[in-house]
């Protein structure tokens, strides 16, 4: 499983890259994106993002 931010429905807060205890989300202009190969698919990020904009794939 890996996570990844719905670029359409980021709103660029940065509560997933606040709450990931792995460090593993980076700014990427106005959004947010997962480092795919850094994330120990916690669920962390999806669990606390206020848009619902990080789905499981």
């Amino acid at each position: 499983m890996a996570y990844k931010i719905r670029k359409d429905d980021c709103v660029g807060c940065g509560v997933c890259k606040e709450n990931c205890p792995v460090d593993c989300i980076e700014q990427d202009g106005d959004k947010y994106k997962i480092i795919a190969d850094q994330c120990v698919d916690c669920g962390t990020c999806a669990a606390n993002c206020p848009a619902n904009a990080i789905d499981a794939e």
